[in-house]
């Protein structure tokens, strides 16, 4: 059968991109993706929720058409999902925590693509307000924003490029990063997401973070630690990478400074800053179980503390109740 209408809206530049860096042949695809799917009944611990034609060729293009390690990372897609099912309730751009997220700009994302064909994602660290966002809701902000972009086959097929900028974020808020936290990040952006990330870039980090990457280094595989950058403060590295014209003035770039409720605008729509119950309707809770969980935590919002003295009265010791109880700061080690 002939899958062409599977590439439908691709220009025939990011097809024959698709040929060369991926492997991807239009005339077997059909089998390719069955034979993915054939390998399911192997795996009858997990359930596969979805498994269209659609679903799984991002999963081929994310490993070049390995099909046993696309298939490794369908399994692990799900089975992330089905280990961390508080993280996954309610799992819309409307749930208040990940709206609190990507209302405070996490994540960024650019309007326009890098020269590859990449679409640019942006975490300004410091404005992480630790008493109004827990790390586990911006993290489902970040998943649930390239659920939305990895519908875009161009995307499958380019990938993506993170940016973080670490300046002014305090030894304080990096005492919050801890082991437990950092790893389920890994877990789920490394080994369970269906995306080629072209790059991982640090800009201004201070050395407390330069420590913390040493400590989550092992968890990381060669091929994602190749594609991590320190820059410092050297913004000519990462122009290298990445051109200026494709990058805000806060990266030394020539578009105006980004506008942290771009993203948020695109997702929630225009009435994004209203507070009340907005359902995001084109895209539907995607497919995802709604378990129950005892972990109600994200039932009660926390009120909105913005003053730093009521920050430093200890308002961040119960902030992520989530986590195992006996997982020390990273920090503390220093």
């Amino acid at each position: 059968a002939d899958m062409t209408h599977l590439q439908a809206g691709l220009s025939p530049e990011t097809i024959e991109k698709a040929r060369l860096e991926l492997n991807e042949n239009p005339d077997i695809l059909h089998q390719d993706i069955q034979q993915v799917r054939d390998m399911i009944i192997t795996r009858p611990d997990i359930g596969f929720l979805r498994t269209d034609d659609a679903f799984i060729l991002r999963f081929l293009r994310a490993r070049k058409f390995h099909q046993t390690e696309a298939f490794r990372l369908l399994a692990q897609y799900f089975q992330y999902r089905q280990l961390n099912l508080d993280m996954f309730k309610n799992f819309k751009a409307d749930d208040p925590g990940i709206k609190r997220a990507l209302t405070d700009g996490f994540p960024g994302v650019l309007e326009n693509r890098d020269h590859c064909g990449r679409k640019i994602l942006l975490l300004f660290a410091a404005n992480w307000d630790q008493s109004r966002n827990s790390f586990i809701d911006i993290l489902r902000a970040i998943l649930l924003s390239l659920e939305v972009l990895i519908e875009d086959q161009e995307l499958q097929i380019n990938g993506f490029i993170l940016i973080i900028d670490w300046s002014n974020f305090s030894f304080k808020q990096a005492s919050k990063l801890t082991p437990s936290i950092l790893k389920l990040a890994i877990e789920g952006l490394q080994d369970s997401f269906p995306a080629r990330f072209g790059g991982v870039h640090f800009v201004n980090q201070p050395w407390y973070i330069h420590a913390l990457y040493t400590l989550i280094k092992p968890f990381l595989k060669d091929k994602t630690r190749k594609r991590i950058f320190l820059h410092g403060n050297n913004l000519n590295s990462l122009h290298q990478l990445i051109h200026p014209e494709c990058l805000p003035s806060e990266f030394g770039g020539t578009l105006p400074p980004y506008d942290m409720g771009t993203w948020a605008r695109t997702l929630l729509g225009p009435d994004y800053s209203d507070e009340n119950e907005y359902t995001h309707t084109s895209y539907n809770a995607m497919h995802v179980k709604h378990a129950s969980s005892n972990l109600e935590r994200e039932a009660s919002p926390k009120p909105m503390k913005r003053s730093q003295s009521v920050v430093e009265a200890g308002t961040l010791k119960h902030e992520d109740a989530g986590e195992s109880e006996n997982t020390q700061p990273l920090l503390a080690l220093d």
